[in-house]
């Protein structure tokens, strides 16, 4: 592989971004995407791969080039060299790679392989707590896969179509699929596109939501017909798997304290051709009480640390704080209780989190339901998923029931 100075300029001035100024890698990366009208998929593609791997392995990288935080842009050419290095790319002759020491990096890569926090590029925090939460094996496993890049799924919007009809579509594109077992509504690009500029994407065809995800809204069991609340909705990608299973039929009433996120909903539900659901925001206590004991189904998608899909934001664990994890717990043990209030009597929630940490997943159920508010319900079933043995995203989600 050649390197083209305008495209390592894109990944020097992208790395300063995120490292430097604390921007989120993918609004970072559309950005850098958008710089120039000539550059090709290729083009495209090593940029944004190259932004992302260098931002994964931060920590390696930056220990094999010995250089410190905040990086100027002579230590982020560093970075890129020992990258570069690494892939076995011949160092072009231009001054930022003048005296770059090829033998050592690789001397310093082995030797550093053989310490995980280095190896899986993560701070010392996150490892121990990991390791305290998920033992050896299954931590040095899962961090791991972590690392991996995240493949491409796509969920087919039933309300417009089939599996079936949705492979050929996507195929006259010129982008090709398969089918997941045990993923009813998932779609694997067998190689990375663009799939938000196809015809398919703008009738509302498809949406792209990991497989484990999709998992979710099924496990709340829902029937057409009924009052379904989606209480952290976001900008509704769950919402939305919800209206094609309930078949546009019955109520979803979706909310979010961010109204933003739920603007951008409104314009996903009416690419997707739904028009049972009813926005709303959460600006004070008022709406969740007026809902209390309405509700047939309640889907609590929690907010969490994330550790469960680094693969998609390798950032977030150089944004992550140890206090976050710990006040982001007070905040589920919190929604648990306020919200669980709106499920009706024989009704069910789902509570969910896209984390692998038992502390925000079956331990914040495990309390619940010995609190007032969680004796009004039975446990019926859990779904752990790690990536390291889904090949997805990690999830985590309860089913519960309130008693008669």
């Amino acid at each position: 592989m050649r390197l083209h100075r305008n495209l390592c300029f894109a990944v020097i001035d992208g790395l300063h971004l995120i490292f430097n100024e604390g921007e989120y890698a993918d609004k970072v990366v559309q950005q850098l995407l958008k710089r120039d009208k000539r550059w090709g998929s290729r083009d495209r593609g090593f940029v944004a791969e190259t932004v992302y791997q260098i931002v994964r392995y931060k920590r390696l990288y930056a220990e094999i080039a010995n250089v410190k935080e905040p990086f100027d842009r002579d230590n982020l050419w560093r970075i890129f060299a020992v990258w570069a290095t690494l892939k076995g790319i011949k160092l072009p002759d231009w001054k930022y790679f003048t005296n770059t020491p090829t033998r050592k990096i690789k001397g310093k890569f082995d030797e550093l392989s053989n310490t995980r926090k280095f190896r899986e590029s993560i701070p010392d925090w996150i490892d121990d707590l990991g390791l305290e939460e998920l033992g050896e094996t299954l931590w040095t496993n899962e961090i791991a896969m972590q690392n991996q890049q995240a493949e491409v799924i796509l969920r087919v919007n039933t309300l417009k179509t089939t599996k079936k009809d949705l492979q050929l579509k996507l195929q006259s594109e010129d982008i090709d699929t398969e089918s997941i077992p045990n993923y009813p509504w998932a779609l694997k690009l067998t190689k990375r596109a663009n799939v938000f500029k196809t015809d398919a994407f703008k009738n509302g065809w498809f949406e792209v939501q990991d497989a484990s995800s999709q998992l979710v809204a099924d496990f709340l069991d829902v029937k057409p017909g009924m009052k379904v609340v989606d209480v952290c909705a976001g900008a509704g990608g769950k919402t939305l798997h919800l209206a094609s299973l309930m078949e546009n039929k019955g109520q979803i009433i979706a909310m979010d304290i961010y109204e933003s996120k739920l603007k951008k909903l409104k314009v996903r539900a009416r690419r997707n051709g739904v028009h049972n659901i009813e926005l709303k925001a959460i600006d004070s206590t008022k709406p969740i009480k007026k809902l209390h004991g309405k509700a047939d189904r309640l889907l609590i998608d929690a907010p969490c640390s994330g550790l469960g899909v680094l693969r998609r934001n390798p950032d977030a664990k150089w944004k992550l704080r140890p206090e976050f994890i710990e006040n982001i717990k007070q905040t589920q043990s919190q929604v648990l209780e306020q919200y669980s209030k709106m499920v009706k009597d024989g009704g069910k929630m789902v509570y969910a989190t896209c984390s692998i940490l038992p502390s925000e997943n079956e331990k914040q159920i495990e309390q619940f339901l010995t609190k007032e508010s969680g004796k009004a319900f039975n446990f019926v079933a859990d779904k752990k998923i790690l990536a390291h043995k889904s090949g997805y995203d990690g999830f985590y989600m309860a089913l519960l029931e309130k008693k008669n």
